[in-house]
């Protein structure tokens, strides 16, 4: 019986060894440098009605596939022999085994054979090669520059200033447009009062005031009394009017119709012959062409026939639908015009937000109050005794340390000055503290940071990671720096805001001397403030 079981196993492995050798393994190299190129190459024979399908991998094993091969296929005593080809790296030494990958022939699996590799480090000849010092951090000068800033606003004030033309022309023209359709003698009034505001008797252009002058007369006369008075001579125009009068029953006098043709007849001159009335002769002629045309309109009969009041009533829905149109063609026009603005707006925006970032656009369009004081006019002044020496973007207030320091520690110091700017939940805090002992004792710094840390944990700072290292300011006077994190609690909001902070502490005798800045963390434009701050701190030394 065992025997039997032993003959099976074999007839069984055999048959899968057989049927795995379908697919064929080999690779181009087993040993390789780090990030080179294996070739993993899988061979298999089948029919033309055959279907293979090989796995699209991203990695094989502990190796990453950088290169998927196109399938190559070779027609083989009727049948196809499909090679598949895989590039395969690895960025560590070492020794790393390709496992067998899965290729579905005809929906059935079959394995390729696991091969192992070897990975090797690319060795360096510091002897031959030369070696170099790593060289300081150099600033790459904007590709872009501030030269959009400019263009920009340029945009923006050429898009209002034409938008405030177009508007004012619009409601210019919209006021003419009234105008047209009022009656012929408020047309007329309203004319020569304009005419008045256009002081061109005053800028010295005679020709243009008569010529004006003339026209609205003439207007109101062809659109009044409809005689085709712009095409007519002076001549031709006051006959038709001596006509019309008789057949309109006008009653005009001949001292209406003679001032009128003075008038007529002066403008001719002006226009024609260059002459140059006075200034009191060009009043009396406004004056004239203002009484013909009051004295025209009265003249006219006001009855009209029940033909002539059904035309002027749809005359008059006409011109009703007539402005119905031209507003919903000046408010299309409007809208047009305002949404042309918001798009370039929003184009100019969008394209900085994706060249330049959201927060650079943001701190630069919007502003930011880091930035500010960042681009501020600083000061420079004095704070405490000893003094402490120190720019900063806005003058330090002096606080009452009563409200800020406990009772226990405010007994032991003899003299105390504080300054600062801001609160601990603002974007930017800074505080400087000059301080006297009443007894003489040694100063332990590292005891000091820690109780201040006490304080600000008492007014709100949570989670306080703490890191202390000695530090000298450029005048070589030795102290110890405080640096970290904490979360701050506003009592207000009930909110927890994540800040960075660094303390400086320096003692003399039997003084102290410290510097308190703390800002929202990753706040770049404050981390900026710091460092210009504490590279300004000069001390002063202590009175004996």
């Amino acid at each position: 019986m065992k025997l039997k079981f032993y003959i099976f196993l074999f007839l069984l492995s055999s048959a899968v060894f057989a049927q795995q050798k379908q697919v064929e393994t080999s690779i181009d190299t087993t040993k390789n440098k780090i990030g080179a190129e294996f070739k993993l190459t899988l061979k298999t024979v089948v029919s033309s009605k055959s279907k293979v399908v090989f796995p699209k991998l991203k990695t094989i094993g502990p190796l990453e596939v950088i290169q998927s091969y196109p399938i190559d296929t070779v027609k083989k005593d009727g049948n196809y022999e499909l090679i598949k080809k895989y590039g395969l790296t690895q960025f560590d030494s070492g020794r790393y085994t390709i496992p067998s990958i899965k290729i579905l022939i005809d929906k059935k699996p079959y394995l390729s054979d696991s091969i192992r590799v070897e990975v090797a480090n690319v060795k360096v000849d510091t002897m031959q090669q030369k070696m170099y010092d790593i060289k300081d951090i150099s600033t790459v000068e904007s590709g872009i520059g501030d030269w959009w800033k400019y263009v920009l606003a340029i945009v923006i004030i050429l898009g209002i200033g034409a938008f405030v033309y177009w508007f004012v022309k619009k409601r210019q023209h919209k006021k003419i447009e009234e105008e047209v359709y009022k009656t012929p003698i408020e047309k007329a009034t309203s004319l020569l009062n304009n005419l008045e505001q256009k002081e061109l008797v005053q800028k010295g252009e005679i020709k243009e005031y008569y010529s004006e002058l003339t026209d609205i007369a003439r207007n109101y006369i062809e659109e009044a009394i409809h005689i085709p008075a712009m095409e007519s001579t002076t001549s031709e125009l006051i006959l038709a009017i001596r006509t019309a009068s008789t057949k309109k029953k006008m009653t005009l006098t001949p001292e209406t119709v003679e001032n009128l043709e003075r008038v007529l007849r002066q403008a001719d001159l002006v226009k024609f012959a260059k002459s140059k009335p006075l200034d009191f002769e060009i009043t009396e002629d406004r004056n004239k062409i203002q009484r013909v045309i009051l004295t025209l309109d009265n003249a006219i009969p006001t009855e009209v026939s029940a033909d002539e009041e059904d035309q002027l009533l749809n005359e008059a829905q006409k011109q009703k639908q007539i402005q119905l149109q031209l507003r919903k063609k000046r408010n299309k026009r409007i809208a047009i015009a305002v949404g042309t603005v918001v798009f370039l707006l929003a184009a100019t925006t969008t394209f900085f937000i994706v060249t330049k970032g959201f927060n650079y656009v943001k701190d630069n369009i919007i502003g930011h109050p880091s930035k500010e004081l960042l681009e501020g006019e600083w000061v420079k002044s004095e704070y405490g005794n000893p003094g402490i020496l120190i720019e900063t973007p806005k003058v330090l207030k002096r606080m009452d340390t009563q409200k800020v320091l406990p009772k226990e520690a405010m007994a032991l110091i003899k003299e105390m000055q504080l300054f600062g700017y801001g609160s601990m939940i603002d974007n930017f805090y800074i505080a400087v503290s000059t301080s006297k002992f009443k007894n003489p004792t040694d100063i332990d710094l590292a005891k000091a940071l820690e109780g201040y840390l006490k304080v600000i944990e008492a007014q709100g700072g949570q989670n306080i990671i703490i890191k202390q290292e000695d530090y000298q300011t450029n005048q070589g006077i030795q102290g110890l720096k405080g640096y970290g994190t904490m979360s701050i609690l506003n009592p207000t909001t009930k909110t927890s805001t994540k800040a960075y902070y660094e303390i400086l502490l320096f003692k003399q005798e039997q003084g102290l001397q410290q510097i308190v800045i703390l800002h929202e963390e990753g706040d770049t434009y404050a981390n900026d403030i710091t460092t210009r701050i504490l590279n300004s701190v000069e001390l002063k030394k202590a009175n004996n």
